[in-house]
């Protein structure tokens, strides 16, 4: 089951969060009537986390996530016309639910 639900960004911030407390991205909650969802864009802490020879990931791969998730911010900063992550509080969002898990969410850009 899929379901469309309008929210707000209600919290967000640029730092270490996600799990563990140590991953290094872009971690947000939404809410709306009745509803809430928390989620991140983030990677492994460099400076948390060191790569091993057990790691199923390369820094490679580490540098993508991160290039990733900063030209995330950067389209997020753009569709909600602001210059910093904390002045995306409050922003309207349509978020996409798929058996109650957050599946996708948007900025709406077109009420802004």
């Amino acid at each position: 089951m899929i379901e469309k639900k309008l929210g707000k960004i209600t919290n967000i911030k640029f730092g270490i969060g996600g799990y563990q407390d140590a991953m290094l991205g872009l971690h947000y909650s939404f809410s709306g009537d009745g509803w809430s969802a928390d989620s991140s864009e983030s990677a492994w802490d460099c400076e948390l986390i060191k790569w091993s020879i057990n790691c199923k990931w390369s820094e490679s791969d580490r540098d993508k996530q991160y290039t990733d998730i900063m030209r995330s911010v950067s389209k997020l900063l753009k569709q909600a016309k602001v210059d910093s992550v904390d002045k995306l509080k409050n922003i309207p969002v349509e978020v996409l639910f798929e058996n109650y898990a957050l599946k996708s969410w948007r900025i709406l850009e077109e009420v802004l």
